[in-house]
């Protein structure tokens, strides 16, 4: 009898969705090749976990989703570090930015987003901190003195979440309330009254009606750092010791323009989660999946909606048929206390 072909799956991203996939595929094709490929230096730590770092926590291993070990016991090949420039999708071919090309016979694309800015902030973009990474997270603990001063710029849930979390610390924390409040939530103008009153009980002030103009640097700060003048259309300044922009996801999939598949916003894709092409797949950030309920293409966000998508894409990668729910209620809420649900939250 024939020996079955070794199925090599490459996935591109070590997030949520990726890592959920590599163990899924592994259950259901014990024989296979798995290699997920990240251009980050750590393991993989989720987001949630972030503020722990903020309360003093140094030691990235304690954060890790899953340690060195289960890499090895899984045998999951790790690429870290690892930049993808193109994907082949005729020769089945992914690109590395050192010149090395690596072939796969089916591929997830989990690559996630990274933050949106707008062009008027594009070029403050210095004077900003971002909070995707552990790195992230322990430069923004070094800047903020005790009880410093954060300004959150547009309100995205990511952003709130952080900002609820700081406000917990003990922080000042202010949100230029801008288009994107509550992103990707869409909240009703006779509603956002009741939800601002709710960031309000969460000890967070919102700044409405002005817009984010320019970004500068103010006078010395706190251990010894230099804090930031924003500066608002209304004339008003303010002097923040961290400026974070919280303006929406951008899905990271420039090295799939050409690949042949069809994008919008992001990568198009069935229930199922398959691309234009039979062979790619993809889950989390970077994919519209279609909503024949809604008839149009929309993403779907958090952690448990994302580490879904991975799950769905390894069962239909290996022979499964299973579609995505598309039709869901995540509207965002106000709890009896008075503060904000949002499913975007949830967290296991």
């Amino acid at each position: 009898m024939a020996k079955r072909k070794q199925i090599h799956y490459a996935i591109i991203g070590s997030g949520a969705a990726g890592n959920e996939a590599a163990w899924h595929l592994r259950q259901r094709d014990p024989n296979s090749r798995i290699t997920v490929i990240t251009a980050g230096k750590l393991l993989f730590i989720s987001r949630y976990v972030l503020p722990r770092v903020l309360r003093g926590e140094d030691d990235w291993r304690k954060l890790l989703v899953h340690s060195p070990d289960y890499y090895d016991e899984q045998r999951i090949e790790l690429r870290r570090n690892t930049q993808v420039v193109s994907v082949d999708a005729r020769r089945r071919v992914i690109r590395f930015r050192h010149k090395e090309e690596m072939a796969y016979d089916k591929l997830l694309v989990a690559s996630g987003g990274g933050g949106y800015l707008p062009e008027g902030l594009r070029e403050y973009r210095h004077l900003m901190h971002k909070f995707i990474t552990f790195g992230d997270a322990v430069r923004l603990r070094r800047r903020l003195p005790k009880k410093g001063r954060v300004l959150i710029i547009d309100g995205d849930m990511q952003g709130i979440d952080l900002g609820r979390a700081l406000a917990a610390m003990g922080h000042r924390v202010s949100i230029a309330a801008g288009d994107r409040l509550f992103w990707p939530h869409d909240v009703e103008d006779e509603d956002l009254p009741r939800f601002i009153k709710a960031l309000e009980k969460m000890e967070m002030e919102v700044i409405r009606g002005r817009r984010v103009t320019a970004i500068g640097f103010a006078g010395g700060g706190a251990k010894g750092s230099i804090q930031r003048r924003v500066s608002f259309d209304s004339g008003r300044d303010i002097r923040a010791d961290a400026v974070l922009p919280f303006c929406g996801l951008s899905p990271g999939i420039d090295y799939m323009l050409g690949a042949g598949v069809d994008i919008e916003r992001g990568l198009l894709v069935s229930p199922e989660l398959k691309t234009t092409d039979p062979n790619i797949w993809a889950a989390g950030d970077v994919c519209q999946i279609w909503s024949p309920e809604e008839n149009r293409y929309r993403f779907y966000y958090g952690w448990k909606n994302v580490k879904l998508m991975g799950r769905i894409a390894a069962f239909n990668m290996t022979g499964g048929k299973e579609a995505m729910e598309t039709f869901k209620d995540e509207k965002l809420t106000v709890t009896a206390a008075g503060k904000i649900s949002s499913p975007y939250w949830e967290y296991d």
